[in-house]
């Protein structure tokens, strides 16, 4: 069973966020929004934030540029999860990925499922690791966003959750890159 070790001091992380539409602008981000407010409520930094149209080369270039941010630790993106043929954040996150985190997209449409039913199997959320940094592409909707982040994320994200978390790992991510 999850819980949290008040034992343990919390580490707030850098965490950017990504929408991707071809129609909104940032001012109109509502889901980028809700995670901003979500992650800064939890302790966290807001690292950068962006906004850009469904194109995979541009997906993949501004994930490159932030993982090579060393204050960047996490990459949220909104948007681009779906099943129509401009939806490609799910093939530029594959596109540099070093490790999937099959297991994100599993929990996700566990929790989905509890909200909106067989219409989380149209969601390919998914998560994974390059460069030492978390990513994860969740959908455009804000409920999805919300349930992603109050579900799953702040608990893994949180230093403090038993029986582990992302944080406590963040530091070995790259542990084959070092000389021996």
């Amino acid at each position: 069973m999850s819980r949290i070790d008040d034992s343990r001091d919390f580490i707030p992380v850098g965490i950017a966020v990504l929408a991707l539409s071809d129609t909104r602008t940032l001012a109109e981000d509502r889901s980028g929004d809700l995670l901003v407010e979500r992650l800064t409520a939890a302790g966290h930094r807001l690292a950068a934030r962006a906004i850009l149209p469904d194109d995979r080369a541009q997906i993949r270039a501004q994930l490159q540029d932030w993982i090579a941010d060393p204050g960047i630790d996490v990459i949220l993106t909104t948007g681009g999860t779906g099943l129509t043929g401009r939806d490609v954040t799910v093939e530029a996150h594959r596109d540099v990925y070093e490790k999937e985190i099959e297991a994100f997209g599993t929990v996700f449409t566990m929790v989905s499922m509890q909200k909106i039913g067989t219409s989380a199997v149209q969601s390919r959320a998914c998560g994974g690791v390059a460069g030492g940094t978390y990513l994860f592409a969740l959908p455009g909707s804000t409920g999805a966003c919300r349930d992603a982040w109050d579900e799953i994320l702040v608990w893994q994200l949180d230093y403090r959750h038993r029986p582990c978390n992302f944080v406590e790992i963040l530091p070995r991510l790259e542990e084959h890159r070092r000389r021996k």
